[in-house]
């Protein structure tokens, strides 16, 4: 069977955050507009990720807002000089959504739902006229099918059901295929290759905001796996020798520590693990007390209380943490009050592994932004813009993420139609 054949103003290619927002930018812009996406549904990361509450974006300053994003700040910057935290809740309020800001400085939409927002979306945008292909995976360009000197796409898909194989040709696409996290929903980094293929280079796909393996005994495992530590501090080494410190949470796994903590920490610790093969860090018990104050306390004399009911009674450390200080020391270590006192600040705990990609909640790596142009196209490939996590970028969780998945579709969009509505040039 022949494969079928349309053609189309601008082709969106995934329907997460980033290409919807494209796909709004573009058709505000009155261009014509077909978003293609593997799934059986749009949304899906964005779906998962908004189940425990939806965390928008933030409403801390630019200035330290910006600082998230590390060592792509400078990239991100202009994007969310387009379209920041605060235009996101604005455009939020225009789709009806309100929102608000917790405690932390997150900001969720008022019921916390990310369902009711995504529904919304989709209606104004099949209002406006965007029409979404769903079951159609790209499997890159057509070059039999592509005319010598065409600036326009031919673009491949496979689709279930009895359509086969479907080529598009569109004069601009936008791709937001997502990096290499959470595969079962759609972000299976399969376009790296098709897009090397193109002579498009790819930063290696790294997981991040990910957990951390510690080998852990098999009691502690069992007796404490799946619980929160807090409150806590780590301080870790980057692989420039600067310390970063950071209180909060984390939680103990059966295999070692993931969380909020722990993600905001984690681009720090995999890539010390990727330089050295493993890395310590070293957790601060009781962040509420000083040195010297947990040096007196763990100093005093306890008469014949046991060691482990002294520290719940005057620092509050018993339980997980009590399990931690007994998992990283040795029975002399914890016997000695001044070793003892000196690990509830700074207890060393030794991280061997990255969990895998497909469990982390975003994706390090992908198309450097050396590789576009302002609009965020492809140098090598005029007309292809790209936007979202298959950007060579990252964040904590917190808001961040989200915020620059949007706000760099909707630049890749406006890009997009600034492309196919610009006057063809003329031969001198």
């Amino acid at each position: 069977m022949s494969p079928s054949h349309d053609s189309v103003s601008v082709a969106v290619i995934g329907g997460g955050p980033a290409g919807l927002m494209a796909a709004e930018a573009l058709v505000r812009r009155g261009v014509r507009v077909d978003v293609y996406d593997a799934m059986p549904s749009v949304g899906r990361k964005f779906l998962m990720a908004g189940k425990g509450g939806m965390n928008i974006t933030h409403a801390e300053p630019l200035t330290p807002f910006l600082g998230r994003y590390g060592a792509r700040r400078e990239q991100i910057a202009p994007l969310l000089g387009a379209f920041g935290p605060d235009a996101l809740r604005a455009w939020l309020t225009e789709l009806g959504v309100s929102t608000f800001v917790g405690s932390s400085g997150r900001v969720f939409p008022t019921d916390m739902k990310a369902a009711p927002m995504l529904r919304a979306w989709l209606h104004r945008l099949k209002e406006t006229g965007v029409r979404f292909h769903m079951r159609h995976k790209w499997t890159g360009w057509d070059s039999d099918a592509q005319s010598p000197g065409t600036p326009k796409h031919v673009l491949r898909f496979t689709t279930t059901g009895d359509d086969g194989e479907h080529h598009v040709t569109a004069d601009a696409v936008v791709f937001a295929l997502g990096g290499g996290s959470w595969p079962r929903l759609g972000s299976d980094a399969a376009w790296v290759p098709l897009m090397q293929a193109r002579g498009v280079s790819i930063a290696p796909l790294l997981p991040s905001n990910c957990g951390f393996d510690a080998d852990w005994s098999v009691y502690f495992r069992e007796r404490f796996a799946g619980q929160p530590v807090k409150p806590v501090a780590i301080s870790a080494i980057d692989i420039d020798k600067k310390v970063h410190y950071r209180k909060g949470e984390f939680i103990s796994t059966e295999t070692g520590i993931e969380g909020s903590l722990v993600y905001a920490l984690s681009s720090v610790i995999r890539d010390r693990l990727l330089a050295d093969g493993e890395v310590v860090i070293h957790l601060d018990l009781a962040p509420a007390h000083s040195a010297e104050r947990v040096a007196d306390e763990v100093t005093r004399p306890r008469g014949s209380r046991s060691m482990s009911t002294h520290l719940h009674g005057r620092l509050g450390i018993s339980g997980v943490k009590a399990g931690l200080l007994r998992e990283c020391l040795s029975k002399e270590a914890f016997a000695d009050t001044h070793i003892l006192a000196h690990a509830i600040k700074a207890l060393p705990l030794r991280l061997t592994r990255a969990r895998p990609i497909d469990e982390a909640i975003s994706s390090a790596g992908g198309i450097p932004f050396e590789a576009l142009d302002a609009h965020l196209m492809l140098q090598q490939i005029p007309g292809a813009f790209c936007a979202g996590e298959m950007l060579d970028w990252e964040a904590p969780t917190g808001g961040y993420l989200l915020t620059a998945c949007f706000a760099s579709g909707l630049v890749a969009g406006q890009g997009a139609a600034d492309y196919v509505r610009a006057p063809a040039s003329t031969p001198e």
